[in-house]
């Protein structure tokens, strides 16, 4: 692989990218950028070129239009073992792009909110994004696509000790970078059933019943010891970004969970987030055995592991006990930093 000369980028959510673009400029990495991420960039005194730089061509449409042009996408999607493409390239000017950083428009967020109005959610499907995200991944034999933040700290230390990312850092990138366009598609797809035409125009439907069609998408958090039977396999997925609930939970100590596990942990969870009060819930086999509302009865040294378990069943506590309660809603429901405890396995939620 050619070394890496130019990146892109380009994103809404901006954590962690000053960080990553000093790692670039250390590396003698051509930074070209957008809008408000150029911008930000500026202000930490990271030199770059604008897109509009490297096009010869202004934004357009109220930014709609910046990034789709053949300085960029021939940049990014040039093959870089036919020679008959770099040659093209060199005619043309045009500098190759071997690192793509771009995060998209929130519009899971945006259509998350009941309020929101089908201009505003139409203003949210991100097209640009998408198009350098696809076209990156696709050429991921020769450019590397990153699209989460979580994946900065990675590719600087392996720019750092490489100076280029590795093939199969890149697949591994591109990989995700196609879960992540597909699941915003599915979100669009989904989101748009909601919506109908009016003599006033569009209207959003409130949410009852079920849409004419479901996409779902999802990430795997872990493998399951085994599913509602010993001979069944079993994983336990994420969908979304959302953190709360089950799938958000950290696992403190204990063997590997199974489906029935996490089953039972979800019943008691979600009926201890009933409560505004300090609670705790046992659950057998799905079902409620046990519930308990009192005042604060913190563990002596505030350690909520020294709570005595029933072996055999599934127990939770809100974090009404001994440590308030955090303000974040998920799916309508308080989602509390809490404790739980299957048998002799416990978390942290």
């Amino acid at each position: 692989m050619n070394r890496l000369q130019r990146a892109l980028l380009s994103v809404h959510d901006k954590r962690g990218l000053v960080e990553l673009a000093r790692v670039l400029v250390e590396q003698k990495i051509e930074i070209v950028s957008t809008g408000g991420t150029a911008r930000l960039l500026r202000q930490n005194g990271i030199p770059l070129r604008e897109v509009s730089e490297v096009t010869g061509q202004p934004e357009m449409l109220d930014g709609r239009v910046k990034t789709l042009h053949p300085a960029i996408h021939g940049g990014i999607l040039a093959r870089r073992d036919d020679p008959k493409h770099l040659q093209e390239l060199e005619r043309q000017g045009i500098v190759p792009i071997g690192l793509v950083v771009v995060n998209l428009y929130p519009f899971v967020q945006t259509a998350a909110r009941t309020e929101a109005t089908p201009a505003e959610l139409v203003e949210e499907i991100d097209i640009g994004g998408p198009t350098l995200i696809r076209a990156a991944a696709k050429n991921f034999a020769s450019v590397a696509v990153v699209v989460s933040p979580d994946d900065y700290a990675r590719v600087a230390e392996e720019l750092r000790a490489r100076g280029e990312l590795s093939l199969a850092t890149r697949l591994e990138l591109a990989r995700k970078a196609f879960q992540v366009t597909s699941g915003y598609d599915a979100a669009i797809a989904g989101t748009l059933t909601e919506i109908e035409t009016e003599e006033a125009g569009l209207r959003r439907l409130p949410r009852a019943g079920f849409p004419s069609s479901l996409l779902l998408t999802g990430q795997k958090v872990s493998d399951l010891r085994y599913g509602e039977n010993p001979h069944q396999r079993a994983a336990l997925y994420r969908s979304g970004e959302c953190g709360g609930g089950i799938a958000g939970a950290r696992q403190l100590q204990g063997k590997e969970l199974s489906y029935n596990n996490l089953l039972d942990l979800d019943a008691a969870w979600g009926l201890a987030c009933e409560f505004e009060q300090p609670v705790a819930v046992i659950v057998k086999h799905s079902n409620p055995c046990g519930v308990a509302v009192g005042a604060d009865q913190a563990a002596p040294s505030g350690d909520r592991s020294e709570f005595v378990l029933a072996t055999g069943v599934d127990f939770f506590v809100n974090d009404m006990i001994s440590a308030g309660v955090r303000a974040d809603t998920v799916q309508g429901r308080a989602n509390f930093n809490s404790y739980g405890a299957s048998g002799n396995v416990s978390f942290r939620f």
